[in-house]
Formats: C-alpha cells, sequence, structure tokens
C-alpha cells in the first residue's frame, strides 16, 4: 500500500468521482482508476462504489478514510517538522555561556531568538570559560560563550577548530561595596591603590579578566594592598557585597551588574575591554538552528559592539 494510493482514494471520496479527482490531483483519470483497482487489489475488498449521485466509500472504504485521513495528517505533520529542522526553526541545542554573559546578554539574545525560532529548545549550561570550550570539543554543548583578554591570540590559536563569532566587547568597571555610593563616576583607577582587591583564578588556556586587570595596574602604575584569588568571578561578589574587598568586573552592555547590591563605577582610564565570543565546532552551521543562532549573534549586535 502506497501513501500515493491512499491520496488518490481520498481525492476521489472527496471529490466523488474520478473526473473531478483527477483534476484536482492533475492526473489524467485512467492511471487514477489504475491506482485506486491496484489498492482494492492489495486490500482484497471493495473500496468504492459507483451511485447515481456519483462515487461513494463502500463500509471498508469509509474505514479506510477515516484510518487513512490521520495516517495521511501524521506524515503532513512530519515532513512539516522536518521542514523546520531544516530552516532552523526546530530542534534543540545547548549553549554553555559563561555566568557574567548569562546575565544579560545571553537572555536578550534568546528572547530575539525565540521570536523567529519559537520551537528550538535551547538548554543553558553556566561553566568556566576553559570548561565551555572542552564541552564544545567533546560534543556535549553546540555553542560557547566566553570572554578573552587578547582576541587575535586566541583567534589565532583556534580558527581551525573552531567557528568564532564575534561577540563585542565587554568594559570593565569598578565593582564597589554598596556603602560607596559617592564613589565619583568615572572613577579614578588610582583609587585601587592601597585596597583589597579580588580577582578569579586564571587559567593559561583562557586568558581573560585576571589578565586584563593585572596588565592595567602595570600600565598605570596601581598598586593595590594586595590581591586575593578567587574561584570565579560570580564568587567575587558577595565578597564585594559584604565590603571585604574591591574589584574590577565586566559589565556586558553596562547592564549586568545592576542586579547585585553593588556600586558600580566607570573607570578612568577605563582598562582594555574583554572580547566577547561565540564559538562552534569547525562546520557546526551546517545545523541550521546554530546557523541561525549565530547570524543572529553576528548580525544584530548594537553599533556600539560592532
Amino acid at each position: 500500500m502506497e501513501l500515493r494510493h491512499l491520496r488518490y482514494f481520498n481525492a476521489v471520496v472527496e471529490a466523488g468521482s474520478f473526473t473531478a479527482a483527477a483534476i484536482q490531483l492533475h492526473i489524467s483519470q485512467p492511471p487514477l482508476s489504475v491506482a485506486i483497482a491496484k489498492l482494492e487489489s492489495e486490500v482484497g475488498v471493495p473500496l468504492l462504489v459507483r451511485t447515481p449521485r456519483g462515487v461513494e466509500p463502500t463500509g471498508a472504504g469509509r474505514y479506510l478514510l477515516d484510518a487513512s485521513s490521520r495516517i495521511l495528517g501524521e506524515i503532513d505533520d512530519v515532513v512539516s517538522a522536518l521542514g523546520r529542522f531544516g530552516a532552523g526553526t526546530a530542534g534543540s541545542l545547548t549553549m554553555a555561556a559563561v555566568p557574567v554573559l548569562m546575565w544579560h546578554r545571553v537572555p536578550q539574545l534568546l528572547r530575539a531568538y525565540a521570536t523567529h525560532a519559537p520551537d528550538v529548545e535551547i538548554r543553558l549550561v553556566d561553566p568556566p570559560p576553559w570548561a565551555a570550550i572542552d564541552m564544545l570539543q567533546q560534543r556535549t554543548a553546540d555553542l560557547a560563550a566566553i570572554m578573552v583578554a587578547d582576541p587575535k591570540r586566541f583567534a589565532q590559536r583556534h580558527r581551525g577548530s573552531l567557528d568564532i563569532v564575534d561577540w563585542g566587547e565587554i568594559p570593565l568597571v569598578a565593582a564597589l561595596p554598596p556603602d560607596a555610593s559617592d564613589a565619583p563616576d568615572p572613577l579614578p583607577l588610582e583609587a585601587f591603590s592601597g585596597k583589597v582587591v579580588l580577582l578569579p583564578r586564571r587559567t593559561a588556556a583562557v586568558p581573560s579578566l585576571p589578565e586584563a586587570v593585572e596588565n592595567a595596574f602595570r600600565r598605570y602604575g596601581v598598586t593595590p594592598a594586595s590581591i586575593r584569588t578567587v574561584e570565579t568571578i560570580q564568587t567575587c561578589i558577595p565578597l564585594i557585597e559584604a565590603g571585604v574587598a574591591v574589584a574590577i568586573l565586566p559589565d556586558p552592555d553596562r547592564a549586568s551588574l545592576s542586579r547585585f547590591n553593588l556600586t558600580v563605577r566607570r573607570l578612568a582610564p577605563e582598562p582594555e575591554p574583554l572580547q566577547a565570543f561565540v564559538l562552534a565546532r569547525s562546520g557546526a552551521t551546517g545545523n541550521a538552528a546554530i546557523a541561525r543562532l549565530l547570524e543572529r549573534i553576528s548580525g544584530n549586535r548594537p553599533d556600539h559592539m560592532r
């Protein structure tokens, strides 16, 4: 039994005649009659009967009409769904993004993406940058969003194995305790001299915030009282809120740190910003859902991020 024959059969019943059905199907009547006769031969029972009112289904034909309508409807749904997969408007993908990008930029991206691809399920994880790259290479993530201090060096190192999409600069700002609300804006970088400054643990695999802050201190002659190493950027925040120390932190779109009980100030002179990248395995853009998301990242950044 062929799906084509079921469609022919349904068309004949709905049209009430072979002639009208042949016109709707854009075929001649003889092949249509042959197809229905073959279908009846395969199932071993008459399916249609000619009456003065036209062609009508037999009892077996009415059963087949109900069953074939369900089958053909499901087939059409499957074809439609597969088409959405091919167009990148359905499917699923996993994005590994460092927490700082999760606080503002990723939600903004996903909100815009969902308007064009509402049936794509996006799973989020928030590992440190080196772990995000490992997940990408191990195929447990489809995309990785990270921040780096030396974008040219990073791109040169990974260009052959990863597709790298520029997601714009990430400014570095002063993150102070909440009782420092009288601090000037911009805050002189020299204000960090003699202070206890927090820095997340560095990794040689992905130079990022620690290297950027230390370069700024070295360049402008700033000497903190001490630099205290913490595990991650997010573990800096409770300590700053408690007034234990201060830090220089990335603030994507100058909108990510405002959710915390911090005093946030621009810096003068302003340190070199970090660079946000979204990474995919080389060739992964063959997946239409990934390609669509990367196009939105690269094509819809605000002017100040281009």
